[in-house]
């Protein structure tokens, strides 16, 4: 049977309606909370004064966390040599690439550094562009599930291609290894856009509680038990886990790389990848999986489009006043429409709370826009920051493991915001909402890269070499190294791993919690779209990626990621006042396909699948979506 419990409007003047019914049959994402579901939905004066907790995050999401650790190991593994396998030279009588950590290390197709910048970058937008084909495929045919393990073998094919770009027959043909390699790149890239957009969505589903509810705890205090809090968690340790996967994967197949060769490096990820399709296939009946949804995303692009109609203007303080009109998305309600006596379009078949998720879900894409500026500072880690370990004192430590400083990070960072910080600020009565934690992310990132580029400077001053390191490396000189320890770049990698826990992680609990529930892929993929505009803006740097233009490089980054970072906030003030009202706005009925398909079963059903729950609708207020 199904548990309820009270619910209570978060605006003024609410009262108690009926009850909320839960589902608690499949996952176990109440837990011991369950005598606590009668309590009732906070009030707004509960709001403002009760301390938010997170619920019990249910079995299951740890098995699709699970998941994300090994697609990140053989990921994050496979493209952790991609730098020195593309710039480097094969090293002398090898046919593996191999260089034993004896200077100047592991290569194989001697390209360069420009060359390296170019093809990391190209993979880097090539895998979080494909997403947005991968949600669409989600959404509107076969589901999340069916997406992720098709997915799945796909990338299993490119991660094939790759190993045999690296074996000893063909690494010893720059030409038609690069060629190989590309293909496998592309064809990884297809299978890795259809598993990004879907497995954030399905791991944070598979939490059930939709509504907030006001309990006691063990000591006696009243909490706010939050789904925005619960999400924030699971996405926390879905990073974590993220990383774990990352630092793994990485350090295994960087030592393969230069202790037996790049083939190994490409093998052992392929392998391990093997484990993605078979944990979900076995745990396939105890999830909750969301069917496909239909044409929910032409109507939405026709609800959008019915809203602008005749809102354009060449005037600017005309558009903006235009935008900005209380009325703007109230006008193309499907009930307002009846009210003025005009005939409701044929394809509107949802109801005035779908209207107000869709603006929720524009507001979060208005958010995303900023991204690009972000992801400028982090893709310096796949590139850039490797290829300037390589100028410092390493010892016996690879060029390409330094970089690891991040995910090290972390990992370690993780559990202390989520222990300690976060449980701090809250005490205090400080509300960390998204959009701060967004723009300490940017903060930090630029912060890294002024470190980089201090870094850089001091590289070109010491160094014998001066500011022409890497060519005269590449024509044998063995003195260019600067006399300055590699560890230094753990500011770089350590800030740009702190703002990851700001930015990144935000970033998926953003695009979740704003999301309609059946445009959640979508939003989740135009989210992960933001790294490869990122990418293609970085084509346009490229040209810095070389010296004697790298300290040009990391500076102008670092001015673009705090300028951005300043203008993000700005921008979304009004948004951040009204995070509890976004968060809270009654759920709509509509779902698209008029029945579920064979993914969803009766014993993993959610709340609207058990059928609709009346509630009255939120007041009007100014949300910032605008």
């Amino acid at each position: 049977m199904a548990t309820t419990k009270t619910s209570l409007e978060v605006t003024k003047g609410g009262s108690l309606v009926d009850p909320i019914p839960l589902d608690t049959s499949a996952s176990n994402s109440v837990h011991d909370e369950a005598q606590d579901l009668l309590q009732p939905f906070p009030t707004e004066e509960e709001w403002a004064t009760l301390p938010r907790v997170a619920g019990t995050i249910p079995w299951t999401a740890w098995t699709v966390a699970v998941v994300e650790f090994v697609e990140r190991f053989s990921y994050y593994g496979t493209s952790a040599v991609f730098v020195n396998f593309i710039q480097k030279d094969l090293p002398p009588g090898s046919t593996t690439g191999a260089g034993f950590l004896i200077k100047p290390g592991s290569g194989a197709l001697g390209m360069g550094q420009r060359a390296s910048t170019g093809l990391t970058t190209f993979n880097q937008f090539w895998s979080y562009i494909t997403p947005l084909a991968g949600a669409y495929l989600a959404d509107q045919y076969w589901g999340r599930y069916l997406t992720i393990q098709y997915s799945n073998i796909i990338a299993l094919i490119g991660h094939t291609i790759l190993i045999i770009s690296a074996i000893p027959p063909v690494i010893v043909k720059p030409d038609a290894a690069i060629a190989i390699f590309s293909v496998g790149l592309v064809i990884m890239g297809i299978g890795t856009g259809g598993f990004k957009s879907n497995i954030s969505p399905l791991i944070a589903e598979q939490y059930k509680d939709q509504k907030a509810y006001v309990r006691v705890n063990k000591k006696g205090r009243r909490e706010i038990v939050d789904p925005a809090a619960t999400t924030a968690r699971i996405y926390i340790y879905f990073y974590m886990l993220i990383n774990m996967g990352s630092l793994a994967g990485s350090l295994a197949m960087v030592y393969s790389e230069h202790f037996v060769g790049f083939w190994l490096s490409y093998t052992l990820p392929t392998i391990c990848y093997l484990f993605c399709p078979g944990i979900l296939l076995y745990f396939k009946k105890k999830y909750k999986l969301s069917p496909p949804t239909g044409s929910v995303m032409g109507k939405a692009s026709k609800l959008i489009r019915l809203a602008f109609r005749g809102r354009g203007s060449w005037n600017p303080s005309t558009l903006k006043k235009n935008l900005r009109d209380p009325q703007f998305w109230d006008r193309v309600k499907p009930s307002v429409i009846r009210a003025r006596g005009e005939i409701v379009p044929a394809w509107m078949t949802f109801d005035d709370e779908w209207v107000d998720e869709v603006r929720r879900g524009l507001l979060a894409c208005k958010v995303f826009l900023w991204y690009p500026l972000y992801w400028l500072a982090y893709n310096q880690m796949t590139n850039n920051l490797v290829s300037q370990a390589s100028t410092m004192e390493l010892g016996r430590v690879p060029n390409d493991i330094i970089s690891k400083l991040n995910p090290i990070f972390i990992i370690v960072v993780i559990p202390i915001m989520d222990f300690g910080v976060y449980p701090m600020l809250r005490n205090m009565g400080i509300n960390f909402t998204p959009i701060k934690k967004i723009t300490a992310g940017f903060a930090l990132s630029s912060f890294a890269m002024v470190s980089a580029c201090v870094t850089q400077y001091y590289i070109y001053s010491m160094s014998a070499c001066g500011s022409d390191i890497n060519q005269q490396v590449k024509d044998g000189r063995t003195d260019c190294t600067a006399p300055i320890s590699v560890w230094v770049q753990v500011f770089p990698y350590g800030l740009i791993g702190m703002s990851e826990v700001m930015a990144s992680i935000t970033k998926l609990e953003y695009a979740y919690t704003k999301a309609p529930q059946n445009m959640r892929s979508t939003v989740q993929a135009i989210a992960l779209s933001t790294s490869a505009f990122s990418a293609a803006l970085g084509q346009a740097l490229t040209g810095l990626s070389e010296d004697p233009l790298l300290v040009w490089n990391y500076g102008s980054v670092a001015v673009v990621a705090m300028v951005g970072g300043i203008g993000f906030y700005l921008t979304f003030q009004k948004a951040d006042a009204n995070e509890d009202s976004l968060n809270n706005l009654k759920e709509s009925k509509f779902i698209g396909k008029g029945e579920l398909d064979e993914e969803s079963s009766v014993e993993s059903r959610s709340v609207k699948d058990k059928g609709p729950v009346e509630m009255p609708a939120i007041k009007d207020e100014k949300t910032g979506f605008h």
